[in-house]
């Protein structure tokens, strides 16, 4: 089973400024990558994120967020400003978002490599700090497993054959991937989702997940398709909760020990139906906790657990 100890993260930390009608702006430790490494830890796992963070305000609450849940948090001493992302809400809880990023990682050196690394979002297309993050995945892989998540941010992807092409070396170099329709859709304008995560999967990954809201989640794999429903769950806002759903989907891959060297070979030919569901299962609870209440504020084991024994 993989060690907990051997978890990275590489991406982005966002400070989310929510903005609500007639209500004074509130502000949430965000960021992807950064709310996949802090749903982690809250887990269980002793998770490593390889970031970047300034040294102002918001940078500090970030870090004392991350920190506080058991994030090791790895930076390599940029002094931009922490990015910042005005978020505002719907009536029905969706998020749009406006962002101030920038987003330059340089190298940093590791005591000793992963087990199982996930990046994802901006981290992945805003240079120069994308060609680092590319880089990692490309040597790290060898001794780890990988996933990755598009988090398709439309703003900030650039010029979207470049942003295709970025999105689908990552793939190739993952072992999971998870995406949401919405980010499907972005990408592959006009396409099934299902045929879209069906020609990802030929690409290289052992599974692809797909998330589709309040209409549930599905996961393609070599002998077919698995589908969950959503859980019932007063929608508070959105925010993170695709990034819940993958740290929900990564704690259930772990228990099954199907991540790092050791479980790739499991991974690849032993993912059976069941085990996808269960993994499913783990991931939409992990999202039904957070949307339940506001900002990125995924569930820790017990709060899971709690979950999964009413489905």
């Amino acid at each position: 089973m993989l060690d907990s100890s051997d978890l990275l993260v590489i991406g982005e930390c966002v400070a989310d400024i929510v903005r609500l009608p007639d209500a004074a702006d509130r502000v949430h430790p965000g960021g992807s990558p950064a709310n996949v490494a802090y749903g982690l830890a809250r887990l269980g796992h002793a998770t490593t994120l390889l970031t970047q963070l300034g040294a102002d305000a918001n940078g500090r609450l970030i870090r004392d967020h991350l920190t506080g849940a058991g994030v090791d948090v790895r930076t390599d001493g940029s002094t931009a400003p922490t990015p910042s992302a005005a978020v505002t809400l719907d009536g029905a809880g969706r998020a749009t978002y406006t962002f101030e990023i920038t987003w330059t990682l340089g190298a940093v050196s590791l005591e000793r490599p992963p087990a199982h690394v996930h990046t994802g979002s901006i981290a992945t297309v805003s240079e120069p700090g994308a060609t680092t993050v590319v880089a990692a995945l490309e040597s790290l892989r060898a001794a780890a497993t990988v996933s990755y998540d598009p988090n398709v941010r439309p703003e900030l992807m650039g010029d979207h054959g470049a942003a295709v092409r970025r999105a689908e070396l990552c793939v190739a170099l993952s072992d999971v991937v998870k995406a949401s329709d919405e980010d499907l859709e972005w990408l592959y304008p006009g396409e099934d989702p299902v045929r879209a995560a069906e020609r990802w999967l030929a690409a290289g990954p052992a599974v692809v997940l797909v998330t589709r809201g309040g209409d549930g989640a599905f996961a393609v794999l070599p002998d077919g398709r698995v589908s969950v429903e959503a859980l019932p769950s007063e929608v508070v806002d959105t925010v993170g909760a695709g990034d819940a759903f993958m740290s929900g989907a990564l704690h259930a891959l772990a228990a099954h020990g199907l991540l790092g060297a050791a479980g790739r070979e499991r991974l690849r030919a032993a993912l059976d139906r069941a085990t996808v569901t269960d993994v499913l299962r783990h991931a939409a609870a992990s999202a039904a906790v957070t949307v339940g209440r506001a900002g990125a504020s995924p569930p820790d084991a017990a709060e899971l657990d709690t979950v999964l024994h009413r489905m």
